[in-house]
């Protein structure tokens, strides 16, 4: 059996973590001033990893319930459960990712290497994130966009009236970045033609879910100048056939596909299906960030600033550098 997967009792400890946000974040869902992440901790007596995730309500997680699914996993865990087992034993989700990647992290601390070299993975390197600038005025949009003009990649929220005067407002104010754009669901079926030029006139590279996910199969009927990628109508591999025909990329996110072992299976499944992979996440610090990036090692699109919109982050976290953001070390994760 490979050092990644070897059963032994486990001990847990779950704990939630409040983590104050730099002003707001707003999306077309509306806007909050923290992330609140539940961590979970795998300990073998020798070692101890950490996985971290979010509970997002959009899909009917809540602190609460996140943890005490990872709660309910204890007895399991101290009887032998390995990562392998783990993926059977619960639903893909929040409380899945925190397990998951602690099963990553402990066995990368256990046997003193790197999770690369454990799976045979190349070396990560440096990438380029995105920079969201969250959803509000057209004004103070582009206010945003203007202190951060010096990003290469800047992710816009859209969603609501007046989207094409928000675009326009972020271009002109960050005249040399590349645009991305999530709608996170906001748009509909008499405004997309519009907003999709608006964005198209802007230079936009990429717009993110704009239709709700149960009336995402109009997209199949409209014209796309620019490419489409799936975000809440993407989850874990059993949702990947489904979006072919309608989106042209999938934005892979731990806290949806239940961990990092889920998520990398899935971009190797998005690739054989001609999709283009965007790796996301949600606002969290940087431990929910390190394991995507061995996942964002592969995707044309990299979306893990949740660091950058937190007031502070933990002890170790990624190095930010502008736009590059570098490979956890190994005090943080992995």
């Amino acid at each position: 059996m490979a050092p990644m997967d070897i059963p032994s009792p486990l001990t847990l400890a779950v704990s939630v973590e409040r983590w104050p946000i730099l002003g707001s974040f707003a999306i077309s869902r509306g806007a909050k001033t923290e992330a609140v992440v539940v961590v979970a901790e795998l300990g073998d007596g020798m070692a101890t990893g950490r996985g971290e995730c979010v509970p997002y309500a959009r899909y009917g997680e809540s602190v609460e319930s996140v943890t005490a699914a990872i709660e309910a996993m204890r007895a399991q865990l101290g009887a032998g459960l390995t990562r392998d087992a783990l993926q059977a034993a619960m639903p893909p989700g929040a409380a899945r990712n925190a397990l998951d990647c602690a099963f990553w992290d402990l066995a990368a601390k256990r046997n003193r290497q790197p999770i690369h070299a454990l799976v045979g993975l190349p070396v990560p390197h440096a990438l380029t994130t995105a920079y969201t600038i969250s959803l509000g005025s057209p004004a103070d949009m582009g206010k945003a966009a203007a202190k951060a003009a010096h990003r290469a990649l800047l992710k816009v929220k859209l969603g609501g009236e007046g989207d094409p005067e928000r675009i326009a407002a972020v271009r002109a104010a960050a005249p040399g970045a590349t645009l991305i754009v999530d709608a996170n669901e906001g748009w509909n079926t008499r405004n997309i033609a519009a907003n999709l030029e608006a964005c198209a006139r802007a230079g936009v590279v990429l717009v993110e879910q704009p239709l709700p996910e149960h009336e995402d199969g109009a997209l199949a009927g409209v014209s796309r100048p620019i490419p489409v990628c799936a975000d809440e109508s993407a989850h874990d591999r059993a949702s990947l056939h489904a979006l072919v025909g309608k989106y042209d990329a999938v934005n892979i996110k731990l806290d949806k596909a239940g961990g990092l072992t889920e998520a990398l299976a899935m971009a190797r499944d998005a690739e054989r299906l001609g999709l283009q992979i965007m790796a996301g996440c949600m606002v969290a610090t940087s431990l929910a960030m390190a394991p995507a990036m061995l996942l964002a090692q592969r995707a044309q699109f990299v979306d893990l600033d949740g660091p950058l919109l937190l007031a502070r982050d933990r002890p170790h976290g990624l190095v930010y550098r502008d736009s590059l953001v570098e490979p956890p070390s190994r005090e943080l994760w992995g």
